[in-house]
């Protein structure tokens, strides 16, 4: 991994991204820390893609993937084409499985079908549709992991994975062997790491604060073919951005080729 395939989520930083000058702000302070990339998500309502668009070229950074609104990739696949084009994105993914019921299987199999069909016409425009996971998805239906049934049930050319490093641990799962897993079907992953607060609850930290394994996670992730690993933290104890630099100092000083 080199320094500038590590992105920052936006996701992290959503307190602070509620109107066009809070954009600006923050873009500017993430550009500061190092990173040249982001992935979108998290805006304010009123901040449209043109707008960001301009925010992060005027700071020279690069935004190469987005999450979008499940409801929306499902029901409208063409609308996300269109707003990944502003941006000049080829790679989104599916955020959460909104309204999927993962008790039934016909609710799952609905799914499915739905990110097959999404994830084509995004191909059809040459833009990739990938699936980023909680620890629902670890549920077991028929003896599969929901996340195994998504994953068989779409094809290679639709669907592809991002997995978060956080939430596979959270789910009980293993995140080298899912990187392993996805071989060919692994162009982002979340890395997220994990801890145990003093209250022995499980909790968000920065990269490095925690428990996962990042250099082997890292290293199955590129030999499956990953290309952009994107900082998240779903909660921070202060500053977002703050954090966000703690992470790319620990990553930049020990994980980096």
């Amino acid at each position: 991994m080199i320094i500038t395939q590590v992105a920052a989520q936006l996701y992290t930083c959503r307190s602070l991204l509620g109107d066009v000058a809070g954009v600006a702000k923050t873009i500017e302070r993430i550009r500061k820390i190092g990173y040249t990339d982001v992935q979108a998500s998290g805006l304010g309502a009123g901040v449209s893609y043109q707008e960001f668009a301009r925010i992060i070229a005027d700071n020279g950074l690069i935004c190469t993937s987005t999450h979008e609104s499940s409801t929306e990739i499902l029901a409208s696949p063409e609308k996300i084409v269109e707003r990944l084009n502003v941006l000049g994105c080829k790679l989104t993914a599916y955020p959460y499985p909104a309204g999927v019921d993962f008790a039934s299987r016909e609710s799952v199999n609905d799914v499915i079908s739905k990110l097959q069909h999404a994830g084509e016409v995004l191909a059809r425009a040459g833009k990739t549709l990938c699936y980023h996971n909680h620890h629902q998805e670890f549920r077991k239906l028929g003896g599969k992991t929901i996340l195994e049934l998504i994953y068989e049930g779409t094809t290679r050319e639709a669907l592809q994975g991002e997995p978060d490093t956080y939430w596979v641990q959270y789910g009980g799962g293993d995140n080298v062997a899912w990187c392993k897993k996805l071989a060919g079907r692994l162009p982002m992953l979340h890395i997220k790491d994990y801890h145990v607060t003093a209250e022995n609850k499980p909790d968000f930290c920065e990269i490095g604060a925690g428990v996962l394994d990042f250099k082997a996670i890292i290293a199955a992730a590129e030999a499956s073919g990953c290309k952009l690993f994107i900082v998240e933290q779903d909660s921070t104890p202060g500053d977002p951005v703050d954090s966000l630099a703690q992470s790319f100092r620990y990553i930049q000083e020990n994980l980096v080729s």
